[in-house]
């Protein structure tokens, strides 16, 4: 963990360097791009968010590991958390007319007090993994009461699947399955373990349901209330034995492509990156840390610390 935190971090200054010189280059600040030039660029920027997602997601489990990731439980409303999403993620599915994204809308009176950050990159670790596999089709997203004071976010597509022998090792840590299907699509292997852990996290768990060439479906059961927690707190993820009170009754089950538009750079304060701006972060990149692309500034904001 120490390891991983330490190479996370000398990573961030040279991938915020190449992401804040892709944007000045987009910014045509030095000149005109001919056609070619500015879909080399994109290319470049796209890589380079790919990169820091990875790198953030490193650092993400090496602190779960160490017990030293920030939790910061506040009210949210859930049809607020999606309205975020929809506008985040609709886009990764405008270049496959047949794939389409269905964000539904919750009940308005729906309300968390959480960690609305680790609830939104949970989610977005399982739509992205749902349009990765998805390559035509459809993907659901949903969220509802249940039991004993939790909401269920629920993520069904209709990909590939999963073959029962394979439900329990996706969540494993560096694990890509080795069939057919999945051969065609990269990855990492880190986005549903680190979503389980993080679930783990807020005192949920996440359960599976799939079947080759069907599809699958991804529960997040969470309490919609975070108790015990009156400030930030440094919580490690609870062990396997000791099962979250929100998953009573679960069975254990047996990565995102961005627009070339969002690479990740720092936004202002109005969430768009001017070429000063660009230039100023290019001067001052050392000990900066790079935010996740894609992701809305308020979701920056309380993921930093």
């Amino acid at each position: 963990s120490r390891f991983l935190s330490n190479m996370t971090h000398e990573f961030r200054t040279p991938l915020t360097s190449i992401l804040s010189l892709t944007r000045i280059l987009l910014d045509r600040l030095d000149g005109q791009l001919t056609p070619e030039q500015e879909r080399q660029v994109q290319f470049i920027g796209k890589a380079a968010s790919d990169l820091s997602d990875i790198v953030n997601d490193l650092l993400d489990l090496a602190k779960v590991e160490a017990g030293k990731l920030s939790v910061r439980p506040a009210e949210f409303r859930v049809a607020d958390l999606f309205g975020a999403l929809r506008g985040m993620l609709k886009p990764l599915v405008a270049g496959n007319s047949a794939t389409t994204l269905a964000i539904a809308e919750p009940d308005p009176a729906l309300v968390m007090a959480t960690d609305e950050a680790k609830v939104s990159q949970i989610l977005r670790n399982l739509i992205s993994n749902a349009i990765k596999y998805t390559d035509r089709g459809k993907i659901h997203v949903t969220a509802r009461r249940g039991p004993n004071d939790t909401i269920v976010f629920a993520v069904a597509d209709t990909g590939i699947g999963i073959a029962p022998e394979d439900q329990e090792r996706i969540f494993e840590e560096f694990t890509q399955i080795d069939s057919p299907a999945q051969r065609c699509v990269r990855g990492t292997g880190l986005g549903l373990p680190l979503s389980r852990k993080l679930a783990a996290l807020l005192g949920g768990g996440i359960r599976v349901e799939s079947e080759l060439g069907k599809g699958s479906t991804f529960e997040v059961v969470l309490p919609r209330r975070l108790t015990g927690l009156t400030e930030e707190r440094v919580l490690s993820a609870p062990s396997a034995e000791k099962a979250p009170r929100a998953t009573e009754g679960l069975e254990r089950p047996p990565e995102r492509r961005m627009p070339p538009a969002s690479f990740g750079a720092r936004p202002s304060d109005e969430g768009v990156l001017s070429a000063s701006s660009a230039q100023r972060t290019v001067r001052s990149t050392e000990g900066f840390e790079a935010p996740r692309a894609g992701r809305a500034p308020s979701v920056r904001e309380e993921e930093r610390g």
